[in-house]
């Protein structure tokens, strides 16, 4: 097990409820590492990896930073808006954190609903740069 493998499941241990743990690079739309409780098929597990990707770094996404650039008279740069994003689905709390120090990465954490959600935002922000410095 890497050294990123045994960090996630050390953050998704510290997680309310947490039942997955995963880190895309989204340039690539891989996934470097993933720990759940449950297995699943390595199709769905690679559109997870390719729908984060989508999420922060898809064509539409861009255009709207590219926009929000353009509107406040801002220069094209590296510097992206979307940070994070919370997808509650029927079951679950989906968190999708970019990296600060590498921000072409992002560490998903997915947890049961029933999970506080002030608490699952906290402890996933303050694994981030445990996570980070594996990389």
């Amino acid at each position: 097990m890497s050294t990123l493998d045994q960090q996630l499941a050390a953050a998704s241990s510290g997680i309310p409820e947490c039942v997955a743990a995963g880190y895309v690079d989204i340039k690539s739309g891989m996934l470097l590492a993933i720990k759940t409780v449950d297995s699943h098929p390595s199709e769905v597990i690679d559109l997870v990896a390719a729908a984060t990707s989508d999420l922060f770094a898809g064509s539409n996404v861009t255009a709207i930073e590219q926009m929000f650039n353009k509107s406040r008279g801002l220069a094209e740069s590296d510097h992206h808006y979307f940070q994070e994003i919370i997808v509650n689905s029927d079951n679950l709390i989906h968190i999708f954190l970019r990296g600060k120090r590498y921000p072409d990465y992002v560490a998903i954490f997915v947890c049961r609903k029933s999970a506080n959600l002030g608490m699952v935002l906290t402890k996933s922000r303050l694994a981030m740069p445990e996570i980070e410095s594996k990389v």
